[in-house]
């Protein structure tokens, strides 16, 4: 079961907030719904760690994503904007939103070559095994402000 929404991954970094633009302007371009969605998890250390008493990742992610969705989109975004946080690997909290959604947006931190290879990576992990297509932002490019419409394809610029 399909709906009519963007799933975006955001992690806080420049790559997500670019990732956030280009989402954004193809749901205003496509009338869905964006779904920003970040994911947390408990560090993997050797034997235990001392955490502050207070400490709660689930509200740290979730200031995490809401200032980034206002950063990238500002106060008043031009489309929906579902902000998600949930626990658990990113590649695979991604790849699980995915299945409900028509497409699938990452930033991509450009780590190619070895690393990619060594450490994988959430973009080449999503862009893989997404349920529907899936757009990995690249580079520092981000969509014009003009965006537009045309026989079904969106331009950017």
């Amino acid at each position: 079961m399909t709906t009519h929404r963007i799933v975006v991954g955001v992690d806080g970094s420049i790559q997500s907030r670019q990732a956030l633009r280009w989402a954004s302007q193809l749901a205003a371009a496509t009338g869905d719904t964006l779904r920003a969605v970040t994911a947390w998890e408990f560090p993997a250390t050797y034997g235990w760690a001392a955490c502050p008493a207070d400490w709660n990742p689930e509200r740290d992610a979730a200031r995490v994503l809401a200032e980034t969705v206002t950063d990238a989109l500002g106060d008043r975004p031009p489309v929906t904007v579902e902000q998600v946080v949930r626990e658990g690997n990113a590649a695979k909290t991604l790849i699980d939103e995915s299945r409900f959604a028509t497409l699938v947006v990452v930033g991509s931190r450009g780590h190619g070559g070895v690393a990619g290879v060594l450490l994988g990576s959430v973009s080449a992990k999503v862009a893989e095994y997404a349920s529907c297509p899936a757009l990995v932002v690249h580079g520092e490019t981000v969509p014009e402000e003009n965006t537009s419409r045309k026989e079904g394809l969106v331009e950017a610029g």
